[in-house]
């Protein structure tokens, strides 16, 4: 029963022995979980995953192999009809027409917004749906879930629907890029060797092919020459935009991550949400409990480092522009503000963006970031990446 996600944990590169497989199989048997998702998943995954790398592999081979399973309801089989949440909840979602959504307004501004939803919070007793002032699902209101506001605080949604929210309430988790990802064409690497500055390192490990015949001319015998291995000495920053709309690029910036990882022996990451702010990380399963200064960032990696942001810059303006704007928590300085202080400490910099360039002005924010960069943006194509590579060898 279980042996074609076994199959798939090997196809996606997890080294998962017979062994492993036969203890998660006792796991089941003895009835560690018995209609329990959750349970299911991390028996499994205690049972086959020995490195905590391979965990985001493991869940896409998962999600991959029991795709629709957490809609089964754990009493299924002892009813014959019974209609998952998730399908009830979808019932209850609100759908516009184009005409429709021109007419609902916004309340006019990011502090405004704020204040507003501070009062609802204090005011409402109960649970709302429908209607455009209450915290609720399927209305038109600025707060809630599975409805529409050209400018709202998303409030017990899983994911993003119109991608309109200016403020997401609930915490959301993002996975970590994988940089060991087979390369779908090697043409990503080839436009980031334009960013090489080369220098000879480490032990005597190279042949040095024109010195091996000068000494054999030389001496009359074989004499073979060696020499320190050359290394492309370039240091680069890289700052990967996560979650949200970026979802929709994992596939693109995970090739140019792994190209960057194989290209840059000098090679430090860290990921961000949307804008810079005071805190970044490493570990997206940690971004909350692990954070890492911006300014301890700024102030451990020198001038000479090449700076690469990669994001689609597509967010809403306040999250630029005000302090508190930030999407997910409150930021005491405004996004522009820690954008300037990279560019100033990094002055060798690019944005990188996935989104067709022919698309950009139709989304303000990216404008924005683009006046921020003064025009050091570029397209996630071949010639964009040859482009910014060139930029920063001005």
């Amino acid at each position: 029963m279980f042996l074609p996600f076994f199959t798939a944990l090997r196809e996606a590169g997890l080294p998962v022995s017979l062994r492993e497989y036969l203890s998660f199989l006792e796991g089941m048997q003895a009835g560690l979980v018995t209609y329990d998702v959750e349970g299911f998943y991390y028996l499994a995954r205690t049972a086959m995953v020995k490195d905590e790398r391979h965990l985001d592999r493991f869940d896409r081979a998962f999600a991959a192999a029991f795709e629709g399973l957490d809609e089964i309801p754990a009493d299924a089989v002892m009813n014959a009809v019974n209609i998952p949440e998730a399908w009830l909840r979808k019932l209850a979602e609100k759908h516009l027409t184009p005409e429709e959504r021109a007419e609902i307004e916004a309340l006019g501004g990011f502090d405004k917004l704020m204040d507003t939803l501070r009062q609802r919070l204090q005011e409402q007793q109960g649970r709302h749906q429908g209607g455009n002032k209450w915290i609720g699902t399927a209305g038109t209101s600025p707060f809630g879930a599975y409805g529409y506001n050209p400018e709202g605080v998303r409030i017990g949604q899983h994911e993003s629907r119109h991608r309109r929210a200016v403020k997401v309430w609930d915490k959301r988790e993002f996975r970590n890029l994988d940089d060991s990802v087979e390369l779908g064409t090697r043409n990503i690497k080839v436009a980031l060797k334009r960013l090489r500055r080369w220098a000879r390192d480490g032990a005597h490990q190279e042949l040095d092919l024109d010195g091996t015949i000068r000494a054999t001319a030389d001496h009359g015998y074989l004499d073979v020459k060696t020499r320190p291995e050359r290394r492309n000495a370039v240091k680069v920053l890289l700052f990967l935009d996560v979650g949200g709309s970026m979802d929709d690029h994992i596939r693109i910036v995970e090739e140019l991550f792994s190209a960057a990882r194989a290209e840059f022996k000098h090679l430090e990451h860290y990921y961000f949400h949307n804008c810079l702010y005071e805190g970044v990380w490493r570990d997206n399963r940690r971004r909350w409990d692990a954070q890492t200064s911006t300014w301890d960032v700024l102030h451990t990696y020198g001038s000479d480092y090449k700076c690469i942001f990669v994001g689609d810059a597509s967010m809403s303006p306040y999250e630029i522009a005000f302090p508190g704007g930030a999407n997910e928590h409150w930021n005491a300085e405004a996004g522009q503000v820690w954008l300037q202080r990279a560019r100033t400490q990094w002055p060798d910099h690019v944005w990188i963006n996935p989104v067709p360039q022919k698309y950009w002005e139709y989304t303000q924010s990216i404008a924005m970031i683009r006046d921020i960069f003064e025009d050091a943006m570029v397209p996630m194509t071949l010639e964009g990446i040859d482009r910014g590579m060139r930029l920063m060898l001005r």
